[in-house]
C-alpha cells in the first residue's frame, strides 16, 4: 500500500526528512490533508487486518520514530496495529532494531519472504518502502497492490516505478474516488502485458 502523486512520486508524503532535504528534495508533506474520512477509514482497516508487516530499512526507521515512539500515534488504531503485530525488515545494515516485535531479514531474502507469505493468517503488508516494493515486484512476490493516488503533480522526488524495470500487467480488483479527488486502486499482478488471452463473446456461426 503506497501513497503516490499523479506523476508517480512516493517520497516525503508526510514530510521531508533531514535525509530527503540533504539530497535536494524540498516538497515534502504533499499528502497531508488529502483524502476524506472514508479514505482514512479504508487505510485504517487495511492496517488492522495485517498479520505482519514487512519494511525496507528507511521506512522502518521513519515508522519506528513516529508510530512506534510518539504517544499520540501509538494509541491511534494504526499505531496499535503496527505496535502489536510482528514487523520484518529487509536490511543488511540494521543491527539493533529498537521497535518491539521486530525481526531483521538477512541472507536469502526471497526464500525468507516466501516462507512468511506461506504462513496461515492475514496479510503480510508492505507500506511505503519503494526500493523493497520494486524488488518484490521484480521477484514476483507481490499478490496485491493498493495505490492511493493524491491529485498532485510534484515534479520532484523518488518515484515508485523506475524509468526502466520489469513490465507487469495488472488486474483491477477495486477502484474508488473520494470526495477530495483521491483515488484508491487495488491491483493484482497478471503476468506480462500483452500475454493475456483476450476474451471475446461467443459469436454466432455464419450460415454455410
Amino acid at each position: 500500500m503506497t501513497q503516490i502523486t499523479v506523476d508517480g512520486v512516493m517520497q516525503g508524503n508526510g514530510e521531508a526528512s533531514d535525509e530527503d532535504r540533504r539530497n535536494g528534495f524540498e516538497r515534502g508533506g504533499w499528502a497531508r490533508g488529502a483524502g476524506d474520512d472514508e479514505t482514512r477509514a479504508f487505510i485504517t482497516r487495511t492496517y488492522q487486518r495485517a498479520e505482519a508487516f514487512l519494511f525496507g530499512r528507511r521506512t522502518y526507521e521513519l515508522f519506528a520514530d513516529s508510530w512506534g515512539s510518539i504517544d499520540g500515534m501509538r494509541t491511534h488504531p494504526i499505531g496499535v496495529a503496527l505496535n502489536e503485530a510482528p514487523k520484518y525488515v529487509a536490511s543488511t545494515t540494521l543491527v539493533a532494531p529498537r521497535w518491539e516485535h521486530t525481526t531483521v531479514l538477512r541472507g536469502a531474502l526471497a526464500a525468507s519472504i516466501s516462507e512468511l507469505k506461506a504462513r496461515p493468517g492475514g496479510d503480510l503488508q508492505v507500506h511505503g518502502s519503494g526500493a523493497l516494493t520494486r524488488w518484490l515486484l521484480a521477484n514476483d512476490l507481490v499478490d496485491e497492490m493498493t495505490l492511493i493516488v493524491v491529485p498532485v503533480i510534484l515534479g520532484q522526488g523518488a518515484r515508485l516505478f523506475p524509468e526502466t524495470g520489469p513490465d507487469r500487467a495488472l488486474d483491477l480488483v477495486e477502484s474508488r474516488v473520494d470526495s477530495k479527488g483521491v483515488t484508491i486502486q487495488v491491483f493484482r499482478p497478471a503476468g506480462r502485458p500483452g500475454m493475456r488471452r483476450p476474451e471475446f463473446p461467443d459469436r454466432p456461426t455464419a450460415p454455410s
